[in-house]
């Protein structure tokens, strides 16, 4: 019963996916594909035509205890897929972002060229990234004359999928050629963050076509707001008063950036209105990234470990809803007619899988609160380098609001690692 419950299920979605992009010549569903809560809707349909068979296929082999009674070939594929070894660590027993040896550290010189090298190539890799973004998200292509529009690029779902691919390879090769920890997790569990991480991604894109790429910034680094709030309901936790002042901080600039650039830029209410939802579903997807992420590191494994298995379920994901879709040979067709799209697309990928790269290698050498502040004046230097390419205006009081949330985002930076230093100090007093 259940095996042809599955069935029903998967024909049904694969029918209505199929239907919705043969069907894509007609003027009412073109209407309907610009809105993006069906594009939305469409791209989970094809999850689900993955997903579910997927749970089915792994309740089957686990009811049926296939680790004991299974062999043949497929019995290591399996086994990796749904089992693994079941074997876990620490919760951060992860060889890229272990703690570093001070005593192994290096000159003073060395340290400071290492950091260079990183900040240099956090900065190159993630401000293309953003250049990029902007300028196939809200830039058209092909346009030969003043009043020639040209054609723009609207699936966002291509352009994860193409992130996702390079930056499978890149992680793939890491792990071949560098030595990497026996690895543990099973893969299906990487799933869950794979699918809440093209959502994000997919949301992170799509907004842009609703709102500035500064507002974007701004509303990714205001995060911590959501985060303590579903701390405190969910998880009960508390929190210094600091905490509390630079959120209340972000909240504020933040406000008062959107509040004065919202009349000249985006008069459109409606349309303002579904950016703000689109970033929200970011900031609620990637959270949950975030906080699977550090569940799977229980597992003894590490980060390029991480990356690939994200990746890996990313791109099935991804290559399965586009092909459904009918969206994957269009956008590659786009990519034909417009060469300067196409490098574009390849160079936001090669951007995205090094800044990733990047960001293993600075929490290894330096750690996370240094690492925060890099990024941190990423984002500050990313809405100065919009606002110079793509004209947007920003106001007084918006500048102003910028300053308050990049000044909350140090404050809290410097905190922690006074409260980390402090906590250090104490515990050796302690055992004294």
């Amino acid at each position: 019963m259940t095996y042809f419950s599955w069935r029903v299920w998967s024909g049904l979605l694969w029918l209505l996916s199929s239907t919705l992009a043969a069907g894509e010549d007609t003027s009412l569903l073109q209407d309907w594909k610009d809105v993006w809560l069906f594009r939305f809707f469409l791209n989970v349909l094809g999850y689900c035509t993955i997903i579910i068979p997927g749970y089915f296929l792994i309740g089957y082999f686990k009811r049926i205890n296939y680790l004991e009674t299974g062999h043949g070939l497929c019995y290591p594929v399996v086994k990796a897929c749904v089992f693994g070894s079941e074997s876990k660590a620490g919760l951060l027993d992860d060889v890229s972002i272990a703690p570093r040896n001070e005593a192994d550290s290096g000159s003073s010189t060395k340290q400071a060229i290492k950091l260079v090298f990183c900040a240099a190539g956090l900065q190159a890799s993630y401000l293309t990234w953003g250049v990029l973004q902007e300028r196939v998200m809200t830039r058209s292509y092909g346009a030969t004359t003043p009043e020639d529009q040209g054609e723009r690029f609207k699936d966002s779902q291509f352009l994860v999928f193409m992130n996702r691919i390079l930056a499978l390879t890149v992680s793939g090769l890491w792990c071949v050629l560098l030595k990497q920890p026996r690895h543990g997790a099973p893969m299906y569990k990487y799933s869950f963050a794979s699918l809440s991480n093209i959502l994000s991604s997919w949301c992170q894109y799509e907004a842009l076509k609703y709102i500035s790429f500064p507002t974007q910034v701004l509303a990714k680094a205001s995060k911590v707001i959501p985060v303590m709030l579903m701390g405190k309901i969910v998880s009960r936790k508390s929190y210094e008063y600091w905490e509390y002042l630079t959120a209340a901080l972000i909240s504020v600039g933040v406000s008062m950036f959107l509040l004065s650039s919202t009349a000249t830029k985006h008069p459109s209410t409606v349309t303002t209105f579904s950016g703000v939802v689109i970033l929200a579903g970011y900031i609620v997807f990637d959270s949950f990234t975030s906080n699977w992420q550090d569940n799977l590191f229980k597992y003894k494994m590490s980060s390029v470990q991480m990356m690939f298995g994200v990746n890996l379920f990313s791109c099935l994901f991804t290559v399965g809803s586009l092909l459904e879709q009918g969206a994957f040979f269009d956008s590659l067709a786009f990519m034909t007619r417009h060469s300067e799209f196409a490098l574009h697309a390849v160079l936001l990928s090669v951007c995205s899988a090094c800044g990733q790269l990047f960001i293993f290698y600075t929490i290894a050498q330096f750690g996370a609160a240094v690492f925060t502040i890099i990024m941190t004046l990423r984002q500050a230097i990313a809405i100065l380098l919009s606002c110079f390419l793509y004209g947007h205006t920003v106001t007084m009081v918006g500048s102003f609001g910028v300053a308050v949330v990049f000044l909350a985002l140090f404050l809290r930076v410097y905190a922690r690692s006074r409260v980390k230093t402090s906590r250090r100090v104490a515990q050796p007093l302690q055992k004294v």
